[in-house]
């Protein structure tokens, strides 16, 4: 059995710090689904299960899954001689051209492991890596190996979330992580998502609740508590999480929640705060976190 690893990617809007509460959700399962993958730190998490399904509407995102899975070794290899600077993550935000799915991929992760808190959308895609709170260079290549080893026979698409909902097995478990409902997405991510997709989710979970379990996680709103009204269980949940300031990060804001802009100062403490949302009844903790997770970079 393949033992838990970190996610190989910073993920805006990530479950990196929730990791302990969502596992102790879960409940046993041969079929795993996240439909709003994203850096996917709760498959990472947990065992595998029989079958495992990851989908993101973000090309650019399932395009580098698909190398670390099937050709980790060709994206290593165009990333061996990487080093982590300003001025390389200047020119692959503003200057390369990639002219292939490699080249795609490279620029995504290198991009990705060198920006603040890993934030893709190119208007807000700012140098925030500092060698004593990042993943070095020199370590992308094991990482990738790593994560290419759970990744084996594990589903990738890149469809709407309703396709993938439709498609699911009976007695499936579903991860839901969407983007929040009041967050200023167009700071986040590349693909938005309306208050018409917030709505749409909800309707095709109601309707097909019966079909299989599902945990999804969403910002505490009075908006969302009213909708999931329905649901067997709705959990306030709150957990800390620590911005450090990167070595030489000179941005004069952090964009925290997508709601309050302030400047982060090294080491700063701030409270994540969603809601749990089951259409199960949770009975005792499944995966339990194995501790040395909790220690590694991110």
């Amino acid at each position: 059995m393949i033992q838990a690893i970190n996610s190989p990617f910073r993920y805006a809007g990530g479950k990196f710090y929730a990791r302990k509460l969502i596992l102790e959700y879960i409940p046993p399962h041969s079929h795993y689904v996240e439909p709003f993958a994203g850096g996917a730190s709760i498959f990472f998490a947990k065992d595998k299960a029989k079958n495992n399904w990851l989908n993101d509407i973000d090309e650019e995102l399932i395009n580098v899954y698909l190398f670390i899975r099937d050709y980790p070794e060709r994206l290593v290899d165009a990333l061996k001689d990487e080093v982590a600077t300003k001025e390389r993550h200047f020119f692959y935000k503003n200057i390369f051209q990639p002219q292939n799915s490699l080249e795609k991929a490279t620029r995504w992760y290198y991009l990705n492991r060198t920006s603040y808190s890993g934030i893709m959308n190119m208007k807000n895609c700012y140098w925030g890596y500092g060698d004593k709170y990042s993943m070095r260079p020199e370590n992308w290549g094991k990482n990738i190996i790593r994560t290419s080893g759970k990744l084996q026979g594990v589903r990738l698409t890149q469809l709407d979330f309703e396709e993938v909902i439709h498609q699911v097995e009976d007695d499936s478990f579903l991860f839901i992580d969407p983007p929040y409902f009041n967050a200023d997405q167009d700071k986040f991510y590349s693909y938005p998502f309306s208050r018409e997709c917030h709505y749409r989710l909800c309707n095709l979970l109601k309707r097909s609740q019966n079909k299989y379990k599902f945990l999804l996680t969403y910002d505490n709103s009075p908006e969302i508590q009213d909708l999931y009204s329905w649901a067997t269980v709705i959990h306030e949940k709150e957990w800390n999480y620590t911005i450090n300031r990167t070595d030489d990060q000179k941005l004069t804001k952090a964009m925290k929640d997508g709601i309050k802009e302030q400047k982060p100062s090294k080491g700063t403490r701030y409270k994540g705060r969603e809601i749990f949302i089951t259409n199960y009844a949770p009975t005792q903790e499944i995966y339990p976190l194995p501790q040395k997770l909790a220690k590694t970079s991110y």
